[in-house]
């Protein structure tokens, strides 16, 4: 079982920067896929990024590729993103998730993850 916790995010003006983080509790983080998503009113969710058990393999959807960053620390049960050059469309609501994996394997889709945070607030504003 992984419970993940997220944090950091906040009201930013555009062009500024945000670092979220994510904490899972549970002794199989190491072996989980991350990802991050987002959610705007009225929209579905979105893919942002994902990073293998090692560390190793990233993905990135095109819309914030060159702007936001994965990484993972797996000795502290933590996944961050970095984001940065934030525009008023990257206003969501951002999640964390996680899911048992094997080898270098990077998933893409949210029906793809068991296990999710509750989210956290990103305003950009113009």
């Amino acid at each position: 079982q992984v419970q993940p916790v997220e944090s950091g995010g906040g009201l930013v003006q555009a062009g500024g920067s945000l670092r979220l983080s994510c904490v899972a509790s549970g002794r199989t983080f190491s072996n989980c896929a991350l990802a991050w998503f987002r959610q705007a009113p009225g929209k579905e969710r979105e893919f942002l990024a994902t990073i293998s058990r090692s560390g190793l393999t990233t993905y990135y959807s095109d819309s914030v590729k060159g702007r936001f960053t994965i990484s993972r620390d797996n000795a502290e049960n933590t996944v961050h993103l970095q984001m940065n050059s934030l525009k008023p469309e990257d206003t969501a609501v951002y999640y964390c998730a996680a899911r048992l994996s094997s080898g270098g394997s990077i998933y893409f889709q949210s029906r793809e993850y068991a296990y999710w945070g509750q989210g956290t607030q990103v305003t950009v504003s113009s």
